[in-house]
């Protein structure tokens, strides 16, 4: 039933918020004895985000919840938002909410696979879904009842948290030709993506997105990832490395989450709880939406510098693939509550694949510019 009310509430947020914000003074919401859906109770909550706060559109998903909240309880619910690092670090958002040294969080929850492997499908596997398909199997296909279970050892109540889209492949000092020349590299990626490079003789390593650049100048990694082209520009990648890789196999549709204490959650008023969902509904589908706006500007602006984009070669993708699939089977054969949520995934996913593989890639295939080839032939 949770699932099902949050799906209603997250297709509905704009009714949500008429309910919220239309009634007050102790009178119902309508004149046929409907409970009053105000309360005067003054709440405020800390949020410790991953991100830091000048990249506004990751880090800014956190703020609009916390905006759209105080509006729909007459100011009476108050988040603080904090950037990663400043209240906790950015890699132990997770165990904060858990402990509740703070009440909420917002993070990607493939950081935390160390915790519990089963997390890196509440963000992204690679060669995974795409972030409408990842929503749907979420809202409509059952995921969010096998996250909840999952989120349950930790205490925490998740609520989807945005999405960025189909990553980037990231930025490398030197070109990557071949299969050979991964091996070798030191390359800054997490998640299960940072194990199918490992495989692949990459030595990866998680940071922070502002420790990435400083790493890369003094030649600590020699690859890194991060979102896209808007992030990635405003982190000044391509001053320090001049190859741009794409597609990102390993971030399909990576999603993120808010983190809620349940012990903070239940103790707030049914009406609270209801506007908090709202607004979680309300950032994660704008997160999105602003990528998809900011993108393509700033990947034009990225191809007016000294940069050469390229797309990872063939043999790099089928064996990452490969190693992709392995490494999936592997980890759900001694874990049930892994095995279970796989399956459900990846029968989602080829459901998926086959509808979007008809109409979605058949239109792009046709209408989309091959912009990456393109510019990668004149660079």
């Amino acid at each position: 039933m949770e699932r099902r009310d949050f799906t209603k509430k997250a297709l509905l947020g704009a009714a949500g918020a008429s309910l919220l914000t239309g009634c007050g003074n102790g009178e119902s919401s309508a004149g046929d004895g409907a409970p009053n859906v105000q309360t005067n109770k003054q709440v405020r909550w800390r949020l410790a985000s991953s991100f830091s706060r000048s990249l506004d559109t990751i880090y800014g998903a956190a703020e609009v919840l916390a905006e759209r909240l105080k509006a729909l309880t007459d100011g009476n619910f108050e988040i603080l938002t904090y950037p990663g690092g400043e209240l906790v670090p950015s890699l132990e958002v997770l165990g904060s909410v858990q402990n509740r040294t703070v009440e909420m969080g917002h993070s990607a929850s493939y950081y935390f696979i160390g915790k519990n492997p089963a997390l890196a499908f509440d963000c992204t596997v690679p060669f995974g879904l795409t972030a409408r398909q990842y929503n749907a199997w979420l809202l409509y296909g059952g995921g969010m009842d096998l996250m909840r279970d999952l989120f349950a050892d930790f205490n925490i109540l998740n609520l989807p948290g945005g999405n960025t889209g189909t990553q980037m492949g990231g930025w490398f000092r030197t070109e990557v030709a071949s299969l050979d020349d991964m091996r070798g590299l030191k390359m800054r990626i997490p998640g299960l993506g940072g194990s199918v490079m490992s495989e692949m003789g990459v030595n990866t390593q998680v940071l922070p997105s502002g420790e990435i650049y400083p790493s890369l100048e003094r030649g600590a990694i020699d690859a890194a990832e991060w979102v896209g082209p808007y992030d990635d520009e405003k982190l000044g990648f391509y001053e320090v490395a001049q190859h741009y890789y794409y597609p990102g196999w390993w971030e399909p549709g990576p999603a993120l989450t808010f983190y809620v204490n349940r012990d903070a959650y239940e103790s707030l008023p049914t009406q609270y709880q209801d506007a908090l969902k709202t607004a979680a509904s309300e950032a994660s589908l704008n997160m999105l939406a602003q990528y998809d706006h900011k993108n393509p500007a700033a990947l034009d602006r990225l191809l007016d510098q000294d940069i050469t984009l390229r797309r990872f070669p063939d043999e790099v993708m089928t064996r990452a693939q490969e190693i992709t699939t392995q490494t999936l089977e592997d980890n759900a054969s001694g874990n049930k509550q892994y095995r279970e949520i796989y399956e459900a995934y990846k029968d989602a996913r080829e459901s998926a694949y086959r509808w979007f593989g008809t109409a979605e890639m058949g239109y792009a295939d046709f209408a989309f510019p091959r912009t990456g080839d393109a510019a990668s032939a004149s660079a």
